[in-house]
């Protein structure tokens, strides 16, 4: 196994707290990972991204020019990596923000209003938690509930933050499920 994963959104969107959470999850599974962050120095506001690589041998570098799946918070982030994710690749789309779906065909795309599930939970900031679910669900690489324990682990000093978390991710999993199914099915 081995797969690249660029996350990617505007700054202050949680961007690179679930790119962290699913390189600890895919350290939890004995996975080999390297978690590489990108911001401009606006940092909240800014332009940001990370990639996650997670393997089941040595990585040689944590930088990806072709990933093999995209989670995309903001249209700005669409436009820029949309291009570079590999054919047969997965692209998750935050359809709360964003106006327009991947223009390839040989990809899977998996639409998710992010904002709206985690407005519908109470906490707007639990959009990437949506996000990520939704890309687990539909990927398989790393396991929903290791996901969920370091979930619990990096929210140990706030715990009321762990539950609509954790209920953001189970929201976001059902939705990749169900299109991963659809998409299978159809």
């Amino acid at each position: 196994m081995y797969s690249e994963i660029v996350l990617a959104g505007f700054g202050g969107q949680g961007v690179l707290l679930i790119g962290k959470l699913m390189a600890y999850a895919g350290m939890k599974a004995g996975h080999e990972v390297t978690w590489l962050p990108s911001y401009g120095p606006e940092m909240r506001g800014g332009t940001c991204n990370c990639t996650v690589v997670l393997s089941d041998k040595p990585i040689g570098s944590p930088i990806s020019k072709r990933p093999h799946a995209l989670i995309v918070l903001n249209l700005p982030s669409l436009d820029k990596f949309e291009d570079t994710v590999r054919p047969g690749g997965i692209i998750v789309v935050n359809t709360s923000l964003i106006n327009r779906l991947p223009r390839r065909t040989d990809v899977t795309v998996v639409p998710v209003p992010a904002n709206e599930i985690a407005l519908e939970l109470g906490n707007a900031r639990a959009a990437n938690m949506v996000a990520l679910g939704a890309f687990i669900a539909a990927s398989g690489l790393v396991d929903r509930a290791n996901v969920g324990e370091v979930l619990k682990e990096s929210f140990a000093a706030r715990p009321k933050l762990v539950a609509i978390n954790e209920e953001a991710l189970r929201r976001g999993f059902e939705i990749g499920q169900a299109h991963t199914t659809a998409v299978a099915a159809g």
